[in-house]
């Protein structure tokens, strides 16, 4: 079982950054994604990182504004939120998948495990 704990979220105004943390117990190659949900809205693909950290994939409307990293060492997964929009607006999740060491998926339903999620507010 696998254990996601995220963090980092807050308020912040368009133009500013945020950097969100998930830090995971267990083994420390999971591939991981970040999906956010705004009020009304489906759950979407941010962005992920594979296992080994050697592969990365992300939406469009978040290039080049977002990026993900990790630290195996210290089992966390980090994504560094810049230029943040009024619409980056929602809940942001991270989740998990023991498959993906070398490669991302989109889909939400490849990935059996899910932190609780955390608020980004970002106004105009």
């Amino acid at each position: 079982q696998v254990q996601l704990v995220a963090s980092g979220g807050g308020l912040v105004q368009a133009g500013g950054s945020l950097r969100l943390s998930c830090a995971a117990s267990g083994r420390s190659n999971y591939a991981m994604g970040w999906f956010r949900q705004a009020p009304g809205k489906e759950r979407e693909f941010v962005g992920g990182i594979s296992g080994r950290g050697d592969s990365t994939n992300y939406v469009d409307s978040v290039k080049g504004r977002f990026t993900i990293s990790r630290d195996n060492v210290k089992n966390t997964v980090y994504l560094q939120m810049t230029v943040l929009k009024p619409e980056d607006t929602a809940v942001y999740y991270c989740a998990a998948r023991m498959a993906g060491l070398y490669s991302v998926s989109r889909d939400r339903n490849a990935y059996p495990y899910w932190g609780q999620g955390t608020q980004v507010t970002v106004s105009s």
